[in-house]
């Protein structure tokens, strides 16, 4: 299996943004994090609560004072951005990329700039590679996190992680069930003249029933609407 991407955040600003980049790289099972000079320097006690819980990333994050020193051991590395920097280097989405990595040799690099201007032509220098999305040409403002949770994401389709499982749905409720739904609501509407005027109550009636035999409802759905209608009728008994 192809090694792991690192994340790369060159001269990131705030601790939060740090943190929610983390918790969008495990979301998508990856874990290793180099900060660039860091504005507030490393660690930083805002990172923690905006990464809700993914510290592995966080504790095993490393610090580097160039670009050229957190990408010196990888092989292919991406810097992303969405402005023309004048440097001439091939141009890949990131599906593009994730697919490269997945079977390029070596350690590969994604590389984000700071929040406020993304990276400096110097940074994108330093790439292999140009990773940009497709994006409106009049508002092209993702921010950190966003850029990440898009790199991290397509390299999580070449690996296949198990999608949730669904929750198992059950069987439609039999007939049976339904025409006693039915019924009931008709003899709880049938006592506030619900079918009145009587030329309409037949298509009233038709209307009610095509209402509760449409979505399919399973058994635990119709015994809770019979219920909620048991639950009025003694109310209104009471009364």
């Amino acid at each position: 299996m192809a090694q792991k991407p690192v994340i790369v955040l060159v001269r990131p600003q705030l601790g939060e943004n740090i943190g929610k980049a983390a918790r969008a790289m495990l979301n998508f099972g990856l874990t290793e994090m180099r900060l660039v000079a860091p504005r507030d320097g490393w660690p930083n006690p805002s990172a923690g609560p905006a990464a809700a819980g993914a510290n592995v990333v966080l504790d095993t994050a490393q610090v580097f004072d160039s670009l050229a020193e957190a990408v010196s051991d990888c092989a292919n590395v991406y810097a992303t951005t969405v402005r023309k920097r004048g440097v001439t280097k091939p141009v890949v989405t990131p599906e593009q990329a994730a697919s490269e990595v997945h079977v390029a040799p070596g350690r590969s690099a994604y590389v984000f700039g700071p929040e406020r201007s993304g990276l400096e032509t110097e940074d994108v220098a330093l790439a292999r590679a140009i990773l940009t999305v497709p994006i409106n040409p009049e508002f092209g403002s993702l921010n950190l996190a966003q850029a990440v949770i898009l790199c991290a994401y397509e390299w999580s389709k070449q690996i296949g992680l198990s999608q949730p499982t669904a929750e198992d749905l059950l069987p439609p409720a039999p007939q049976d069930e339904l025409e006693g739904l039915i019924g009931h609501f008709e003899r709880m509407l049938d006592a506030k003249n619900y079918f009145w005027p009587e030329p309409r109550a037949e298509a009233n009636r038709l209307t009610l029933r095509n209402l509760l035999t449409k979505p399919a409802w399973n058994h635990l759905e119709v015994r809770t609407l019979r219920g909620i209608l048991s639950t009025l009728e003694r109310d209104r008994r009471e009364r």
